[in-house]
């Protein structure tokens, strides 16, 4: 069996060598002639696989190592026979993380109490519903916008206009639809983004094309009460240099890029792989993981909880690191700025989840255990 996969994948061979020799390109640089005498193709979110790349090939089994599809020709897919498979929720727990180290900062530079906003989370699906959930857990309102469930199941969501109407905060967290009956392409368009409330703070760890580009640096020029936080972008990995300029952070798409999730996509790969071949797995993830740099913190009960809150996250994750190291890339002509932010991607350092930290409380502190109960790190009491 013939392997062909992105070289940022992981744990390849130690997943996959026993299918077969694996031939590692860039993701970008997965071609049509490269592809034509695999058996077995593994993505991630930037190598666009439709009937271009494989009419004609081997393959008969894609995998993506992502949550997302929409780089997936499902149809073509469908009339050629051919079995796929993404890796939902795999990074969820590293967008949530991220989302809550940019609170925090947005709320240390805008000097605001995080329990008196409003959040509006746009998604509901494996990430929205984990930072809904943590969200919630802190004692936080949120009203949450998810169409395709609500038509589903009914219950507490609201629509886009009230998100708009009612909260401080709005984080998207919804796949890139361009047709169907609920599209998300340029869901926050021109008219939506006029329409944040004064001292609004936006934030798209989604699909770039969510949000009109081009709209929001025209409107972030003229209105500077609005916080934005972008971690995708359209025409990627081409960012607009001046809206990042007016983003108040600005990262080359690494919201779910933490150690725990890029593995445990490649594992649910091998995973499905394995149904699909009729074989028993024989590796499992919990053998390759590497110890976390920073497995516990203990905290005294006399800790205030938002300093515990704050601390807790940045143990994880701190998202100024990233933030710095992707302004630095923006230099330079077009082609090196669309290979720096390659880069940044392939060599992303290491980074855990909050739900693999240990936290020991030292006395009684109902207060902070609930904390740590939200968050959803580990808790000792």
């Amino acid at each position: 069996m013939r392997i062909v996969a992105d070289e940022n994948i992981p744990l390849l061979d130690e997943f996959f060598a026993g299918f077969g020799p694996i031939r590692r390109l860039p993701g970008r640089g997965i071609d049509a002639a490269a592809v034509a005498d695999a058996d077995l193709l593994l993505v991630r979110s930037v190598t666009q696989v439709d009937r271009g790349l494989l009419q004609g090939s081997a393959v008969k089994f894609v995998g993506t190592c992502t949550i997302g599809t929409d780089h997936l020709d499902l149809d073509y897919f469908q009339q050629a026979g051919i079995t796929w498979a993404s890796a939902p929720g795999c990074n969820a727990r590293g967008v949530v993380d991220y989302v809550l180290g940019s609170l925090l900062l947005l709320a240390e530079q805008q000097g605001v109490e995080l329990a008196t906003r409003t959040y509006g989370v746009i998604g509901a699906g494996q990430v929205g519903s984990r930072l809904i959930r943590v969200l919630r857990g802190l004692g936080w309102r949120v009203l949450v916008c998810d169409p395709q469930r609500q038509a589903l199941e009914g219950g507490d969501y609201v629509n886009v206009q009230q998100v708009l109407d009612e909260c401080d905060v709005i984080s998207l967290h919804t796949p890139l639809e361009r047709l169907g009956e609920h599209p998300t392409h340029h869901l926050f368009d021109s008219a939506r983004l006029a329409a944040l409330k004064p001292g609004s703070w936006l934030i798209n760890a989604s699909r770039g094309a969510v949000v009109d580009n081009q709209a929001l640096r025209e409107l972030l020029s003229q209105r500077g009460d609005l916080q934005v936080v972008l971690d995708v972008w359209e025409g990627e990995p081409q960012a607009d240099v001046e809206l990042a300029g007016l983003c108040r952070i600005a990262t080359p798409h690494i919201a779910g890029y933490s150690l725990d999730g890029k593995l445990r996509g490649t594992a649910q790969i091998y995973q499905a792989f394995c149904q699909h071949q009729g074989v028993m797995p024989s590796v499992a993830l919990e053998q390759l993981m590497p110890a976390a740099w920073l497995s516990s913190l203990t905290i005294d009960a006399s800790a205030d909880p938002a300093w515990a809150l704050a601390s807790i996250c940045r143990s994880v994750y701190d998202p100024r690191r990233d933030d710095a190291d992707f302004r630095r890339s923006l230099q330079g002509n077009a082609p090196t700025r669309r290979a720096a932010f390659d880069r940044l991607r392939k060599r992303y350092p290491m980074r855990r989840e909050i739900d693999g930290l240990e936290v020991c409380i030292k006395g009684d502190a109902p207060a902070l255990v609930s904390l740590v109960q939200a968050l959803g790190a580990k808790l000792e009491v």
